[in-house]
């Protein structure tokens, strides 16, 4: 019986690309996504086509079939609809689930807290419940950089404690960390959490920085820089990330019977439970970041100083030792040539001429 990888969030980025990588490696995938409108729907549903899923051939919680990829469905569905949910489980033999599906943004989280309840955690609580009944073989998912909050020691590392956010964003992707391992201690199921530093590449959100100022210096429009441009992050190019993850859904945690409960490393545990940092280990000045998508527009930006934004972090920088070490993860995109891949895409996608 042929077994699937369901991964959520496919009409989403990172989604998009790690289900194409899977299929054409060989791999038969579920694909499952409510298609929300918190960034432009044309762009998700672009994203699907590209996977020969048409938009006018989908219907809400029914599977569609992909006409580029025999071994592709996908399910236009929210999780929290648990009845759907659990038909897609009924009806295909799902042996891994990578759970990318959530509602983002920190900004955002100031303005609609609710939306993060819902997806966030009600959605990933239906995840957590399908995998476990169906015993699941191995449930990857997301996590996020935020989780680090308040904490200043750099480079972030998984074995530092992360009970200072400073989100309900980040607040919320520490709550699933905590019902992963919940999940996993009291019915054995193996769950491993990335926390996903600045993603950037072709096929973006429109939402994030790349993005943002693309669209800004291409209409004349001012780029806001925010704590007056003393920011940096670890950004880190999708292709790079796409490749981590697909390493992670291969290998299945398993208990650790050496772990020590007296220090209580949050990294592990002596259930089979991980998490690890994704990103660049490479963090890259803001201004530098901007002075790259000049360069490859060959336009100059009108950059506008402005203070630090409320829930936002002055610098992220992603320890990822760990995961070179247990999946010899090596990004290796460097920030001209990943910048460069996203405008050229961007010119083509929005018919750009210059």
């Amino acid at each position: 019986m042929k077994e699937y990888t369901l991964i959520t969030g496919t009409a989403g980025f990172i989604g998009y690309h790690l289900a194409r990588k899977l299929l054409k490696r060989g791999d038969a995938v579920i694909g499952y996504d409510s298609v929300n409108d918190y960034y432009d729907v044309n762009l998700k549903y672009a994203r699907l086509s590209e996977m020969g899923i048409p938009r006018d051939e989908i219907n809400d919680n029914r599977a569609t079939q992909s006409s580029k990829f025999p071994d592709y469905l996908f399910y236009r569905a929210n999780l929290t609809d648990q009845n759907t949910l659990n038909k897609v489980f009924e009806t295909n033999n799902i042996t891994k689930v990578v759970n990318l599906a959530a509602q983002a943004g920190v900004r955002y989280s100031l303005e609609n807290p609710h939306a993060y309840l819902d997806s966030n955690l009600t959605g990933f609580l239906n995840i957590l419940e399908v995998c476990r009944h169906n015993e699941v073989k191995h449930l990857v998912y997301a996590s996020s950089s935020s989780v680090y909050g308040l904490n200043k020691s750099m480079p972030f590392s998984i074995h530092h404690g992360v009970d200072h956010p400073i989100s309900l964003y980040a607040a919320s992707k520490k709550s699933n960390e905590m019902m992963a391992h919940s999940y996993s201690y009291l019915f054995n199921l193996p769950v491993t959490g990335l926390r996903f530093f600045t993603v950037y590449g072709p096929w973006g959100r429109p939402d994030m920085a790349l993005f943002l100022f693309t669209d800004a210096i291409l209409k004349g429009k001012p780029v806001l820089a925010f704590n007056n441009g003393n920011m940096a992050r670890d950004f880190t190019y999708v292709d790079d990330i796409v490749e981590g993850i697909t390493r992670v859904i291969d290998n299945a945690p398993e208990k650790d019977d050496a772990w020590d409960d007296k220090k209580a490393d949050p990294a592990n545990s002596s259930a089979p439970y991980r998490v690890y940092n994704i990103g660049s280990n490479h963090p890259v000045k803001l201004m530098d970041f901007i002075h790259a998508i000049e360069k490859a527009l060959g336009k100059k930006a009108d950059i506008q100083y402005q203070p630090m934004q409320p829930g936002d972090v002055q610098k992220s920088w992603a320890d990822v030792e760990d995961l070179i070490r247990d999946f010899d993860y090596s990004p290796g995109t460097d920030i001209t040539t990943g910048v460069n891949n996203f405008i050229e895409w961007y010119l083509q996608f929005y018919k750009i001429k210059q």
